[in-house]
């Protein structure tokens, strides 16, 4: 056999293995044009520390993580407790149809959300991102904090969670930053409640 038949992969294991060669050093190519999308994703797009944020809020940002325990001690602890435990029966509505304050430690469900929008949530309130007709208590604080106080509330929450808790939710957060991107390049792809993309 000829290198020339051998190389167009007519004949033999050789061509075999020239395919095969082929395929994976594409599948190579793809591989490492994806790590570095995500390591652009991680350490240009996705900073969200000073203010509004992308992709996550840096709960290990020492200068952000104190700035949030001041935020939450005066702003959030009152309803959400000192330790984050919420109130209690968190889960009952009120006889005005709202629910109690819930807790943000990790028995509670804050860490099942995007940091976007629990930011928006914070900044305009529990109504502000609520199906029609749902009621909530949670006030909006755009006129008492700046964003990067915002941000660093929820920074704060974060650095109390265990590293499997942070882990997950920042895993939610990068998702929903992605289905929030797609949906803005092509407005008629919507993400879902669950940040997929029909």
């Amino acid at each position: 056999m000829t290198p020339e038949r051998c190389m167009a992969g007519q004949s033999g294991k050789s061509g075999r293995g020239f395919r095969r060669m082929k395929a994976l050093s594409a599948a190579a190519v793809g591989v490492l044009a994806i790590a570095v999308a995500v390591l652009w994703w991680v350490f240009e797009a996705g900073q969200g520390s000073s203010g509004r944020p992308g992709a996550w809020i840096d709960a290990d940002d020492a200068a952000l993580v104190a700035l949030g325990r001041e935020v939450y001690a005066a702003h959030c602890a009152a309803c959400h407790g000192v330790d984050l435990e919420g109130e209690a029966d968190w889960r009952v509505r009120k006889p005005d149809g709202t629910l109690p304050a819930p807790p943000h430690d990790e028995s509670g469900h804050t860490w099942h959300h995007a940091d976007a929008l629990l930011f928006e949530i914070t900044r305009s309130g529990g109504e502000s991102v609520a199906p029609a007709g749902f009621l909530s208590g949670m006030p909006g604080f755009s006129e008492a904090l700046s964003d990067r106080e915002i941000a660093a509330s929820i920074a704060f929450i974060k650095s109390r969670w265990p590293a499997e808790i942070r882990h997950r939710q920042e895993l939610i957060s990068r998702r929903h930053e992605v289905a929030a991107q797609a949906a803005r390049d092509n407005p008629e792809r919507r993400p879902g409640p669950d940040n997929s993309l029909p």
